[in-house]
């Protein structure tokens, strides 16, 4: 039976919006080393995201690696990452998202073990597709188990600053851990390093965290695990593959018709369905889905704007990998530095002029980068890569502190899995068409240039493929004919990506337009906040009882 003190206990927590002793069962300096599990376990899976691009050449010559292949090495990591998150993150919700998290880091590690000492491309692409697998247990595990830990909400937003933070640092890191590790030891030195980040990760979680799941018994969903992972999957990868073979090609309109079909089927399906994977309710509330639509559409402008930078730093201002990764540094460290100031920002304005205030700041940074040309340096980029770090530092923690701030307890697993399946989309939808305007504008710049000179078809080919082949071809060719080509290729280039920068501003105004319609204002989710720790007072009279 429960007591008066106790009565007493959760009344005042109630009244005074504080979580009761037995919310925070880590006090301290546990608390804080297992946010530091949390960021390092988000760390490996964000720099993954990368590092291997850096590693690519080296895979040509060492597997013998064609086009096609270095893709499907690639994509198979992110395309089974996207299909297994929402599945994997109500998984958590059943039998436990410490459970989910340690076995994720197991299975990454075994993965990278496996791609590491690779003797052949298609053992390399198993290896990449169970690190896959790994990292769709973790993504949604580390930021719902934060959710679980931190439930006052001041702490909640910081905790999921410094967490945002540490994932956008990861994937700035990643051709920097890249090059170095190029330039010391063996292609496979980029996924074994994994290994030991992962070991130590799983040990101090297994020590450090409870194993928080839902407190109400769920039912297997298996219709709504098929339908999302090949839904989910089919649409990325036709997102992926839309730079490389057109948009309205087969290999493209296929999966993304296929895939569309399934993500629709399976919303009906839980729409339906007496137990669903994923409530549908969700996305009725503003709080989550427009939060969950920035959090994707910055991204989105992210990795578009390093797929762009890291070309634009290699191919035409001549920096080797290492020292390209080295320049994009800037990004990461000032991402790394506003996202826990965002908290307090949100406090003082509210999410929704947070947000938007950031993605206005990003679409400033992208559009000030749009107008590089083919005489600029290095220092003529930096300050718009250090405006577009800043506003995505400023812009990640509230959109994403909205979405879990959203959720009930039990279902914060499969909220976060939206969460990552939302940023895992945005990310390849902003290679795709960021990607997409610049091959466009690439090519038809390069073939008017070229018009009227006796090429061969099969070197055209490979001049109009990319920047980096132009160029080789070019290096071939010699004399001022090589000289010309290369001229060329580069402006062809630098118009391409200006397009691209400008496409991402675009979208990014767009965005803080959405931002300041959908999102939450100040007073609202003053109330919902309170709402909710009212509602978790009652559940935990109702469960002490």
């Amino acid at each position: 039976m429960i007591t008066f003190n106790k009565i007493s206990q959760t009344a005042e927590s109630v009244f005074k919006l504080q979580p009761p002793d037995n919310d925070m069962p880590i006090f301290g300096i546990k608390r804080r080393i297992a946010l530091g599990v949390m960021c390092l376990t988000i760390l490996i899976g964000s720099l993954d995201m990368t590092i291997l691009n850096i590693a690519l050449p080296d895979l040509v010559v060492s597997l013998k690696a064609t086009n096609i292949q270095l893709e499907w090495i690639v994509d198979s990591y992110a395309v089974v990452t996207a299909g297994l998150l929402i599945f994997a993150g109500s998984l958590g919700d059943r039998i436990g998202r410490k459970i989910l998290l340690v076995a994720g880091l197991t299975v990454f590690a075994v993965g990278s073990i496996v791609s590491a000492f690779s003797s052949s491309v298609l053992m390399l692409i198993v290896g990449r597709a169970i690190m896959g697998a790994g990292s769709a247990f973790t993504m949604p595990a580390t930021l719902s188990l934060i959710t679980s830990m931190f439930r006052r909400q001041n702490e909640r937003a910081l905790a999921i600053g410094i967490w945002s933070g540490t994932e956008g640092i990861g994937i700035a890191l990643g051709p920097i851990a890249g090059g170095w590790l190029l330039a010391h030891f063996w292609w496979g030195s980029v996924f074994l390093i994994n290994v030991p980040i992962a070991v130590i990760a799983a040990v101090s979680a297994t020590l450090l965290i409870p194993n928080y799941k839902s407190s109400k018994k769920i039912r297997s969903d298996w219709t709504g695990v098929i339908l999302s992972i090949v839904g989910i999957s089919l649409f990325l990868w036709g997102i992926i593959e839309a730079p490389l073979s057109g948009w309205f090609s087969p290999e493209v309109i296929i999966p993304l018709l296929v895939g569309a079909f399934g993500m629709f089927l399976f919303m009906f399906w839980e729409f339906k369905s007496s137990h669903p994977m994923l409530e549908t309710a969700l996305f009725k509330k503003a709080r989550f889905s427009a939060a969950l639509a920035s959090e994707g559409l910055i991204i989105f402008v992210l990795m578009g704007l390093l797929f762009l930078m890291t070309q634009y730093l290699q191919f035409s201002l001549g920096f080797t990998p290492f020292a390209a990764g080295i320049r994009i540094l800037p990004v990461a460290i000032v991402l790394g530095v506003a996202a826990p100031v965002s908290t307090f920002i949100d406090k003082l304005l509210g999410t929704k002029l947070t947000v938007a205030g950031a993605m206005l700041i990003i679409a400033l940074g992208c559009y000030m980068l749009s107008f590089t040309t083919i005489y600029s340096s290095y220092n003529d980029v930096l300050i718009g890569l250090i405006v577009v770090g800043l506003g995505s530092g400023l812009a990640f923690p509230p959109a994403t502190e909205s979405v879990m701030g959203s959720l009930k307890a039990e279902n914060t697993g499969v909220g976060s899995a939206s969460n990552s399946a939302s940023m895992q989309l945005g990310g390849a939808l902003g290679v795709g068409v960021i990607g997409t305007a610049l091959i466009s504008r690439y090519q038809g710049s390069l073939s008017g240039m070229l018009v009227g000179h006796n090429i061969p078809p099969q070197a055209m080919a490979i001049i109009k493929g990319s920047l980096g082949g132009a160029l080789a071809v070019a290096h071939i060719a010699g004399g001022r004919s090589g000289i010309l080509l290369a001229l060329a290729a580069k402006i062809s280039f630098i118009g391409g990506m200006d397009l691209g920068l400008r496409v991402g501003a675009a979208v990014a105004v767009l965005s803080a337009i959405s931002a300041l319609i959908f999102l939450p204002s100040r007073s609202e989710h003053v109330k919902l906040e309170t709402s909710r720790l009212i509602h978790r007072r009652a559940e935990d009279v109702s469960e002490s009882r």
